[in-house]
């Protein structure tokens, strides 16, 4: 048994062994996928769950260094989806048997937005029979309006942390009080203390970033009890400080191979956690998510947002599916999770088998 066989028997690796894992190539890295396939299938099984994403406003008072739609970006054609448009998509996923949906938006701060996503909440509740699971990825709030929209009927939360070393994290944002690595881990435990099954994530070939920074951020996820992560590859935006060193990046290839080894191990680290495959994978790979699925990703998130917006919500370029409506992208994800051999767990919530373990053991 060599090196590889002995380090794919365990779950639990040092950072010096993630970095291993994460440089495979060939028949090894082959193995890994292998045995990332087989924990996920005795784990979670074979299901596959949709989160209908609704991306409802591309107006941020944040000015992350990598994001197109950064405040100070004058390019952008803003938006912001009425409420009716917002519950019209919320019924599509409810009627759909989508089973969850997911309310996204630039990052907002103030006392309206906090009351108009509460109400917001409150209607897809009534709307649905509380019936349709809600994910909120709505950025850093107060320790309030986190309880206000658990309250409200969200139940899961994603805020991804981007990098956990903290001088990664300094070289991406401005460095000021609205861009504070510790306010965002504060925030994070704010969820996890308010009983949001939590997520965060990171971006993976990200200029400056090595393999020990990403064995790190796969540790983090392990050492901060996380309920479930969206990662993917780092795609430059030309509106963005970050696109003067795209000549420094790792080919869109290596980023789209390294984005699935991450999700492989993080799967052998974190058997029971919720992983979902990433849109921005789709954008190097036409089967980009369905790959991921097929290597311990069980998360897909069609975008259910009205066809007319979509390009305005371009974190990244190339975005896929932005000239396709709610329809059309239903019909074809179901072909596609059948070629990954999944089967879509229409009408479920699907919640983290980790978080439901988490909460009994912090029960006891």
């Amino acid at each position: 048994m060599n090196d590889i066989d002995n380090i794919l028997t365990r779950s639990d690796f040092s950072r010096e062994e993630i970095v291993r894992l994460l440089s495979l190539e060939g028949e090894e890295k082959v193995k890994l996928f292998r045995k990332a396939a087989e924990v996920k299938a005795e784990h979670s099984g074979h299901e596959v769950y949709f989160r209908g994403l609704v991306e409802f406003s591309n107006v941020c008072d944040k000015n992350c260094y990598y994001c197109g739609i950064r405040k100070d970006n004058s390019e952008v054609k803003r938006y912001n989806l009425s409420d009716e448009e917002i519950l019209a998509a919320a019924r599509f996923a409810w009627e759909n048997q989508y089973g969850s949906l997911v309310l996204q938006s630039g990052e907002l701060a103030s006392s309206a937005f906090a009351d108009r996503v509460e109400k917001l909440l409150r209607e897809i509740k009534r709307l649905s029979n509380g019936e349709l699971g809600i994910t909120i990825s709505l950025g850093e709030q107060s320790p309030e309006v986190y309880r206000r929209w658990f309250e409200a009927g969200a139940h899961r939360y994603l805020l991804r942390i981007e990098s956990s070393t903290p001088e990664l994290y300094r070289k991406i944002h401005p460095n000021d009080s609205l861009h504070d690595f510790d306010s965002r881990i504060a925030c994070l435990r704010s969820l996890q203390k308010a009983g949001y099954q939590t997520g965060t994530g990171v971006m993976i070939g990200l200029p400056f970033q090595t393999l020990e920074n990403l064995a790190d951020d796969l540790l983090f996820f392990k050492s901060f009890d996380i309920d479930m992560v969206g990662m993917g590859p780092y795609l430059e935006h030309a509106e963005t400080p970050l696109y003067a060193y795209r000549e420094t990046l790792l080919p869109l290839q290596q980023r789209f191979d390294l984005s699935l080894k991450m999700i492989a191990v993080l799967r052998l680290l974190m058997p029971d956690i919720n992983i979902a495959a990433a849109t921005a994978l789709q954008a190097i790979d036409p089967l980009g998510r369905e790959k991921a699925v097929k290597v311990g990703a069980n998360v897909i998130m069609p975008n259910i947002t009205p066809g007319m917006y979509r390009n305005d919500y371009a974190l990244y370029q190339n975005k896929p599916c932005v000239d396709e409506e709610p329809e059309q992208c239903k019909g074809c994800l179901d072909a596609r999770i059948a070629l990954a051999e999944g089967e879509i767990g229409y009408g479920k919530w699907g919640d983290s088998l980790h978080f439901q373990k988490r909460m009994k053991t912090s029960s006891r």
